[in-house]
């Protein structure tokens, strides 16, 4: 995550930063969770050294897993902080969001308290944003509240150091450690959940004779769970027909407990979903779905599947847990739409734009003359012209039954129009745009680049895809046209940019050069692009300078 950029981080960071949350919340026991939560911090977030300090029953926290420095890991885990000195540590510093950031130029007062630490010497910053070796940065953990919300008691602090860049975090790196440490009180709860439960469990088995008891225990355990739980029946006809919520579940779906009583999962579940609950295996099945609350609307849930038998070894029953995911389901879609789109204009940026395009896009024969092609899976051959298009031979039809790809084939260049359609692809580059930031400034360019997006996105049609590829520069993907259509379309969209536009208070006017390129199968997208600014330079310079802006 160091060598990121934002606004635009990679969807492999991303993706890793979801991976070590999955490994958080799938650890078996409490303390495999606080060590993969500290191993998290390192291994996806960026930091060097992680340390948990779990708050102890007597108030004060303890060391309970560190990750980064197996020295540093043998001197202070299982040492004690007193709750009077993290409250003081808590309590300093800047605020950035949930998280306590202690510059060293004020940490220097806390050398001498008995919160444990290591220290790591350095020279002083030679950037305004360096990380300083003195410097402290806190994550509190809490209960979660309702709805997910972080309102709780206070249950741990994560403490990080040594930023593998050497800077500061920015605005990305603190929401994705802020977000980081709510997953991990919500996994560590659930972790003394499931270790609490497993106890309840353990006791119905093996003492009989305190039998009630055990059930009056896993009652209080079931009832009061902070997030969603249900026991449903299992085997036979009535598989998975629900017995038994709580008022967590209740409450996340809407439903009373008495209309519970009528479904099984199975039929709240988001139809899309469906699938995946029946690949969730009963005994440690766990699943991330949708499912249905009264009012029609969903909410993605974390499923996870416990099988209960009774002392007398009778009928087993399927304890589910359900937690509710909706927040960091909607985090992960932000962030994935961060790492996708321009964060000035919202179109999808130059990433996503070369993903939409190579997806249309497969390995074909493009050279002169027709070639032959043998689908090694199935054994029909296939022949292809030189713009991809099959021709018939015995059997087709059934290799045809295996090839789903809709082969994008160009007009031919010079040809006449028959009526030939494939993939456009519009190179926008604006006239005049570097005039308005150098005599208006940046303000007044930004202002001219968002009402240029929002008219060539209003300019096409739906499904059509409109991003900006850097700077003043845009493409437009339209499906289905043929040359006339093209020309028309990009007639029309300059037709728009053309006209004047506000911005910091005075009317401007740009104007607009369009390159029109066509893809087809055996082009990899950047060549497809190429190809389109090419013809935009040809378009622009067929133009005389001072008639490019107006048209």
């Amino acid at each position: 995550m160091e060598t990121e950029s934002e606004p635009y981080v990679r969807l492999a960071t991303l993706r890793q930063v979801h991976q070590v949350m999955a490994d958080m919340n799938t650890a078996r026991s409490l303390a495999d969770t606080l060590q993969t939560v500290a191993d998290g911090v390192v291994a996806g977030l960026g930091y060097e050294l992680a340390c948990v300090n779990l708050v102890r029953p007597d108030g004060d926290l303890v060391v309970a897993a560190f990750s980064g420095n197996p020295a540093a890991e043998a001197l202070i885990t299982g040492r004690v902080g007193s709750r009077d000195s993290w409250e003081r540590r808590l309590a300093m510093g800047e605020r950035w969001g949930d998280l306590v950031f202690i510059p060293h130029t004020e940490g220097w007062i806390l050398d001498d308290d008995d919160v444990p630490q290591w220290y790591t010497d350095g020279p002083a910053p030679r950037f305004e944003d360096e990380w300083h070796p003195s410097d402290r940065l806190f994550a509190p953990m809490y209960t979660p509240g309702v709805q997910g919300s972080a309102c709780g008691e206070l249950i741990g602090v994560l403490s990080v150091d040594r930023p593998r860049n050497g800077r500061l975090p920015g605005a990305w790196g603190r929401e994705a450690l802020q977000m980081y440490a709510f997953q991990a009180a919500i996994a560590i709860s659930n972790a003394r959940l499931r270790a609490n439960m497993q106890r309840a469990l353990v006791r119905l088995e093996r003492e009989q004779q305190a039998l009630r008891a055990s059930e009056e225990s896993f009652r209080q355990a079931f009832e009061y769970a902070p997030s969603g739980m249900a026991i449903a029946e299992m085997g036979g006809d009535q598989h998975g027909r629900i017995l038994r919520t709580n008022d967590a579940l209740c409450r996340l779906l809407g439903r009373p407990a008495s209309a519970m009583r009528r479904y099984s999962f199975s039929d709240l579940v988001h139809p899309e979903d469906i699938g995946t609950l029946l690949r969730t295996s009963a005994e440690g099945g766990r699943a991330e779905l949708r499912l249905g609350r009264r009012d029609g609307s969903y909410v993605w849930v974390s499923l996870r599947n416990s099988v209960v038998a009774d002392a007398a070894d009778g009928p087993r029953f399927l304890l589910t847990h359900v937690e509710d995911i909706e927040e960091r389901k909607r985090r992960e879609l932000q962030l994935a739409h961060r790492a996708s789109h321009d964060s000035l204009t919202g179109l999808p940026n130059s990433a996503e734009l070369r993903s939409r395009l190579s997806a249309r896009l497969c390995k074909r024969p493009a050279h002169a003359g027709a070639l032959e092609s043998t689908d090694a899976a199935y054994g029909h051959p296939a022949v292809y012209d030189a713009n991809g298009h099959g021709f018939d031979f015995p059997g087709a039809a059934a290799y045809d039954a295996y090839d789903h790809h809709e082969h994008t084939v160009a007009p031919v260049e010079g040809a006449r129009d028959d009526g030939a359609k494939g993939l456009a692809v519009l190179f926008c580059d604006l006239d005049g745009f570097k005039s308005i930031n150098d005599r208006f400034g940046h303000n007044a360019g930004d202002a001219v680049l968002i009402e240029v997006a929002r008219r060539l996105t209003r300019g096409v049609r739906d499904g059509d895809t409109v991003a900006r590829l850097g700077g003043d520069e845009f493409v437009i993907l339209a499906d289905g046209l043929g040359r006339a259509d093209a020309q028309d379309l990009a007639v029309r969209l300059r037709n728009e940019i053309i006209q004047p536009i506000r911005a910091e208070g005075r009317a401007v006017r740009v104007g607009a050069s369009f390159g029109i390129g066509w893809a087809h199968c055996g082009m990899t997208a950047d060549e497809v692009l190429k190809s389109a600014d090419e013809r935009m330079y040809v378009e622009k310079r067929s133009r005389p300078k001072q008639h490019r802006r107006a048209g």
